[in-house]
């Protein structure tokens, strides 16, 4: 099973494809992953990709492909993927349906109220990285991380202005994409409002009316 996720920031997807990936047995492939993977060893394609970050500049098209292309290739991928963070554009969409089609493509639909209220109280520790929400999942200490007692910190693209942003970019940019799939009718849309669990019912009743052919 091939699938690939979309949804904007702030919209659980990333969560939802590790739970899918643990509970269906598929390898969940983030594009940022696979950036810092490639640079951290230092291969051939990781060196490009660190020095077009280094400079400020977007990863184009080619490279991101042929790094996705090379992670599809592993042992692991051969019986399905869930692609997290790729394609971004219809051109990576065009490129993936070339190299290993995807079977559908699964879009997280949720209110940008509720984006703005799930970023903006998010709260990241400092120290490992151990991710919290001012109102839905609070620390035990006020400030500081239940795992290692760090301060807790608020990154500066989860601002309420830098989220707006990033959603008018994302939309922007992914409208085209969603529209690409419909019209080849891979695309599936699941409500991503509520808990991750609740979320992952959706997805799962998804997957069975896809395999009754509903």
């Amino acid at each position: 099973m091939k699938m690939v996720f979309l949804g904007p920031p702030g919209a659980g997807k990333g969560t939802l494809a590790s739970l899918a990936a643990s509970r269906l047995g598929l390898p969940h492939i983030s594009t940022g992953d696979l950036f810092r993977a490639a640079i951290r060893l230092q291969t051939g394609l990781g060196l490009k990709v660190k020095s077009i970050i280094a400079e400020g500049r977007l990863v184009p098209d080619d490279l991101t492909i042929a790094l996705v292309e090379e992670r599809l290739a592993g042992e692991d991928a051969r019986s399905g993927w869930i692609l997290d963070g790729f394609p971004r554009t219809v051109a990576q969409a065009e490129a993936l349906q070339r190299l290993a089609p995807a079977d559908f493509v699964v879009d997280f639909t949720v209110a940008d109220s509720l984006i703005l209220f799930r970023l903006s109280g998010r709260r990241v520790c400092s120290s490992c990285g151990k991710t919290y929400h001012a109102v839905t999942m609070p620390p035990r200490r006020a400030g500081l991380c239940d795992a290692c007692g760090a301060a807790l910190i608020v990154r500066p693209d989860d601002s309420e202005e830098s989220v707006r942003i990033r959603l008018l970019a994302y939309r922007e940019q992914t409208e085209p994409l969603i529209t690409w799939y419909r019209e080849r009718n891979l695309l599936v849309t699941i409500d991503g409002a509520g808990s991750p669990e609740e979320v992952y019912l959706r997805f799962d009743q998804a997957l069975a009316d896809l395999a009754a052919g509903r």
